[in-house]
């Protein structure tokens, strides 16, 4: 008993006198620090654009901005501001963008997991992840250069610059965000429920489609919300290619322009600082913020609501 105590308290004296003692103490504070930058940047954000926000509706009412149908901010004798033509673009753009990545995201994830042999796996996936890695920009000039003449043959009504292209260029770039994230959720699906739907009779695609994908339901729900964040917060595909039509129109051959891309152009100067123009970027930015806020909270709530632990 004695003997315990004694080295108990030989490490105790060890401990105080350690060179390394004032440091240890100083590590949960440095991790908490580490742990609060996401925190203290997010929150810096949103106080930034809300004070800027306040100036905006000092000037514009919420009926206007978000009730009527013109944005012209610019106009020199009747300003307008309505925030609905740059939503209808920005939802426009994102529903065509996951009308192209959801099926083909989805399937690439079902053969990756279910059909492709390892071999296969560690290299078809590593080169659809490749897509990621693009530049946006690039994107943009793809979609302009290649894929807006490409459509024209076909639809000779299609602008030169439309929501049509970029959309489905987005949907390209998204592919890999769903076909990984549903991958790794389908791969995490146990074998056992395989051998077992097997074993009563079911063909391989009926597994894929009828066992594996319901149960990894959650996982892939997400892929799809934080694809649509994705495209929610495109900026440089839709700048080059859409166009600066700010009307209210679902006519996908049309020019339009979503919210990033308005956000871009009067950020290079067409404004002048301090103007109703200028700040009407904030209180479009703040829309922004509150819709990927809200995707982020579903996708959430989504993955918690389906979520399988096996």
């Amino acid at each position: 008993m004695s003997y315990s105590a004694n080295v108990k308290d030989m490490i105790e004296t060890n401990r105080k006198n350690s060179k390394l003692a004032k440091f240890e103490k100083m590590i949960p504070f440095l991790l908490f620090l580490a742990a609060s930058i996401s925190v203290l940047t997010t929150l810096g954000i949103l106080v930034t654009l809300l004070f800027e926000t306040v100036l905006f509706f000092q000037n514009v009412s919420f009926r206007e901005f978000f009730l009527q149908s013109e944005m012209r901010p610019l106009n020199p004798t009747n300003p307008q501001f309505s925030i609905l033509p740059l939503l209808g673009a920005t939802l426009l753009s994102t529903g065509i963008a996951m009308f192209v990545a959801v099926p083909v995201g989805l399937t690439t994830a079902v053969y990756l997991s279910e059909y492709a042999t390892d071999k296969v796996r560690r290299i078809l996936k590593p080169l659809v992840e490749v897509l990621a890695g693009i530049p946006t920009i690039v994107y943009g000039f793809f979609a302009f250069t290649f894929v807006t003449p490409f459509l024209r043959e076909f639809i000779p009504a299609l602008d030169r610059t439309n929501i049509l292209s970029p959309g489905i260029v987005m949907g390209i770039m998204i592919i890999p965000i769903v076909a990984s994230l549903s991958e790794d959720a389908m791969s995490s699906v146990p074998n056992s429920i395989r051998e077992g739907a097997m074993a009563l009779g079911a063909t391989k695609f009926e597994v894929a489609f009828r066992v594996v994908i319901p149960a990894a339901i959650s996982g892939i729900i997400a892929s799809f919300v934080l694809g649509i964040s994705r495209a929610i917060g495109e900026t440089m595909i839709v700048t080059i290619a859409s166009g600066s039509n700010k009307n209210l129109t679902f006519d996908v051959t049309q020019s339009m322009q979503t919210m990033t891309a308005y956000i871009v152009e009067v950020t290079s100067g067409d404004a002048g600082a301090g103007t109703t123009a200028y700040y009407s970027l904030y209180a479009v930015a703040m829309t922004l913020f509150v819709f990927t806020l809200a995707m982020n909270m579903f996708a959430r709530y989504m993955t918690k609501r389906f979520r399988e632990v096996y």
